[in-house]
């Protein structure tokens, strides 16, 4: 009987820990804003990365629309895989465990987006269909920065 106590104390424990676990997963680390969006913090260092990724989001965007113009459909292959998942391997667990789950699951799309136009422009090799993917890309990025900002954690 002792054994059983213990055995769900210890199930219980576990269960509070995981719970717990998962809110901060889809939660991240917020704070309330002084406009509409939500207010992910991050250190200085987390901070200037998703900034980093998110100026070579654009520059890829810009790059890729030339591209496009150009009737480049190679460049646009390997300048839209450039910027789709295989991208997301030099992010640190740490950053993701910050990053609320919504906008977790719009990076994510954004970036096999930018797969898809990759794959699209090498097999298909029609830019009006690249540069309708390209449009709804963006849509992604739009939705990103009305719903976000990113502040940096006051140090103590």
């Amino acid at each position: 009987m002792k054994n059983f106590k213990i055995l769900w104390a210890i199930i219980c424990t576990l269960l509070i820990v995981l719970i717990a676990v998962a809110y901060k997963f889809v939660q991240g680390s917020v704070a309330v804003s002084d406009d509409e969006r939500v207010a992910v913090v991050l250190s200085k260092d987390e901070r200037n990365l998703i900034l980093s990724e998110m100026r070579n989001f654009l520059i890829s965007t810009q790059k890729i629309s030339e591209a496009i113009t150009n009737d480049d459909m190679e460049l646009v292959a390997t300048l839209a895989k450039s910027a789709g998942m295989a991208a997301e391997a030099n992010t640190p667990g740490s950053l993701l465990a910050k990053i609320p789950l919504s906008m977790k699951t719009l990076g994510f799309d954004t970036r096999k987006k930018f797969d898809q136009i990759a794959a699209d422009a090498a097999e298909l090799k029609i830019p009006v269909h690249s540069r309708r993917q390209l449009d709804q890309l963006m849509k992604n990025c739009i939705a990103c920065h009305s719903s976000f900002k990113i502040i940096e954690e006051v140090s103590r």
